[in-house]
């Protein structure tokens, strides 16, 4: 079967008069179609775009940079979730991506959500969701807020702080809380006990009884071993002092404790060695029958997991200069490319990924002298639009649209064309910590063009 293409640009694909369309018919059930129906999805919706531009004539913004988001990958996220961690029910990392149709599609899989203020509180409740699926992971509130959120009915937060206490019994004393206990986390790319979660023995000597004196409703544990960590030691010794925590709350202070919060920080790559350490930690610290006598449930905070993948984002080459590599100002860094190329994204548009969260962001060949290269290395020789004559190894840095030296995208990154001013790049994995940052700097930025493709039969 052939599979049926149909592309979406800004239009939402869940509303009623669209549930029946056919997005993508789905030929196979295996991983590798999927993913080449993916990268066919993709591709057209790249080569379309790209092509009804006119350079010459077209309106300013016309070729601004713009993503196409495969929500098959989502999808296929989610079910890579349910398959590793079946008893763990995630609550989807909002300020990861804002994108409405992710969020709407993540909902309808039962995906719950990880709000961290007023703003995507709203957001969530906006869409028609209960927002008894809402944790206000937020150890650190604004009084505004967290009567906000009492107004809304979102009855689940934590803290880390007896001040935070302090504020919750008064705006909003019925609400159920979670104790955020900081965790070793010194090999995570993104760091977060630095800034959030109380030691064990605070939680235990300070905030229970606290908690305990303020007639509050403690209900559980959170955590966060931070992002992009690679010693999952981190995860077993956070589950560790979890049910330390659970034991004295429940044996000397009577709270009902029912939530274990094992944060977010996964990533699909090492999702096979978090996922067996959460499952063994679990199994050893949190026993069935424990489980069963509490009613306790686990919950997660996953945001890049479910997203990364999923957005694929297309940039124009503005400007190209030539280096003289004998000039006495060029940097013997710079003398290991050839040129250096300008685009209209950059470290203030979507990849202030690279400032913020420690990405790097790969660029590829999309479109040189009008021929389209997508996934080129990928596809098989009958498939390819290879100029052979001008293909090989070119070596560029990469720098963003603003006045300011700081938006480089690459110092140095090798290109298997030579580009030029009218060709565009192409840039992966930029689904997680991107859009839901960018910036007006310089006049620059805004909301990107999203082009929405569905390689899943959803």
């Amino acid at each position: 079967m052939t599979p049926s293409i149909e592309v979406f640009q800004d239009e939402p694909i869940f509303e009623s008069s669209l549930k029946t369309s056919v997005v993508a018919e789905i030929s196979s059930s295996s991983s590798s179609s999927k993913d080449q129906l993916a990268r066919e999805l993709i591709n057209r919706a790249l080569v379309n775009h790209i092509s009804g531009i006119d350079h010459e004539e077209c309106e300013a913004g016309d070729e601004d940079s713009f993503f196409v988001c495969d929500l098959g990958e989502v999808y296929r996220s989610f079910g890579v979730w349910q398959q590793k961690l079946p008893q763990v029910q995630p609550h989807y990392a909002v300020k990861c991506n804002t994108n409405l149709e992710v969020i709407k599609l993540l909902a309808s899989l039962g995906v719950n959500f990880d709000c961290a203020s007023k703003n995507e509180i709203d957001t969530i409740l906006n869409l028609g969701i209960s927002p008894d699926r809402i944790v206000y992971a937020n150890p650190c509130k604004t009084n505004s807020f967290i009567r906000h959120a009492s107004k809304a009915n979102v009855n689940l937060t934590t803290v880390d702080n007896a001040q935070e206490l302090h504020k919750l019994k008064k705006f909003h004393p019925d609400c159920g809380i979670l104790i955020r206990l900081a965790t070793d986390d010194e090999t995570a790319q993104c760091r977060l006990s630095t800034k959030f979660g109380c030691t064990l023995s605070a939680a235990i000597n300070e905030l229970l009884p606290l908690a305990k004196e303020l007639g509050l409703n403690v209900r559980g544990v959170a955590f966060h071993v931070g992002s992009g960590a690679k010693d999952f030691d981190s995860i077993y010794k956070a589950i560790r002092d979890s049910r330390d925590v659970f034991n004295r709350a429940i044996t000397e202070y009577g709270f009902e404790m029912s939530i274990l919060d094992i944060g977010g920080g996964f990533e699909l790559e090492t999702f096979d060695e978090s996922s067996s350490m959460v499952c063994s930690s679990l199994n050893k610290f949190f026993p069935a029958d424990f489980v069963s006598q509490n009613g306790i449930k686990f919950i997660a905070e996953p945001g890049r997991f479910m997203v990364s993948n999923a957005f694929t984002l297309a940039a124009h080459i503005i400007a190209r200069r030539d280096l003289d590599l004998k000039a006495t100002f060029v940097s013997e860094e710079d003398k290991q490319v050839s040129a250096m190329v300008y685009i209209n994204d950059g470290v203030y548009g979507n990849m202030n990924c690279i400032l913020f969260d420690h990405q790097n962001p790969q660029a590829h060949v999309l479109q040189h002298k009008n021929k389209f290269f997508y996934h080129q290395d990928e596809e098989s020789d009958d498939q390819k639009l290879i100029d052979d004559d001008a293909k090989g190894e070119h070596h560029f840095s990469i720098w963003g649209p603003t006045c300011d030296g700081l938006d480089c995208v690459a110092s140095k990154c090798t290109l298997s064309h030579d580009v030029e001013v009218g060709d565009w790049l192409y840039f992966p994995n930029l689904g997680a910590y991107t859009s839901a940052a960018t910036t007006a700097f310089n006049g620059l930025g805004g909301n990107s063009h999203i082009i929405y493709v569905c390689s899943e039969d959803l």
